[in-house]
């Protein structure tokens, strides 16, 4: 089977570690050294559950909570992974303004596979937003849910399997299990 083509957009707060994940997951490496990011488009060959796929990832530039989403963010856009740093509150309560827009321009959560991520677990003593919180959105919004450590490369490749996951199921390729999908 050839390889199916899937676009992915990482959207989130700006410093939550988006480009760090992305690069991490692509290159294998931790970038250390903050540049605030336009827009940068990435690729990578991942095969999940036997099939192979060709990402394009895109690393967004950083959005707020008045940010004004671009239609290119939802045109050809396959899913989106939702980065919020553990270690700040207001990246958490801005992930949820750009759910909100997305799923405004998308329609309804079924046309929109999202993964939400909480980057930067390793920052055990700077931690603003519990694990359980971020479960417990995830599971308002009946989302996947991780948490990350790009630096530590921590769960980092699962995020891609899961949002995979969910395009798949989200085009009714892949057979509902039965339980719970929040991890």
């Amino acid at each position: 089977m050839p390889p199916k083509q899937k676009t992915i957009a990482l959207m989130g707060f700006r410093s939550v570690g988006k480009s760090s994940v992305t690069i991490q997951f692509v290159e294998n490496h931790f970038v250390d050294s903050y540049d605030p990011t336009i827009e940068n488009t990435f690729q990578k060959n991942l095969k999940v559950g036997g099939q192979e796929y060709t990402l394009q990832v895109i690393d967004t530039a950083g959005q707020d909570e008045y940010s004004i989403l671009p239609q290119s963010y939802f045109v050809n856009i396959d899913g989106y992974v939702l980065v919020y740093s553990v270690n700040s509150r207001k990246s958490f309560e801005v992930v949820k303004c750009v759910y909100d827009k997305l799923l405004d321009m998308k329609g309804n959560s079924k046309n929109c596979p999202v993964v939400l991520v909480g980057n930067k677990n390793d920052l055990t003593n700077d931690r603003e937003v519990t694990t359980a919180e971020g479960k417990k959105q995830a599971e308002e919004w009946k989302v996947a849910f991780l948490e990350t450590s790009a630096k530590e490369h921590q769960s980092v490749t699962e995020v891609f399997n899961r949002i995979i996951q969910a395009i798949e199921r989200a085009e009714g390729n892949e057979p509902e299990k039965g339980g719970c999908i929040v991890s």
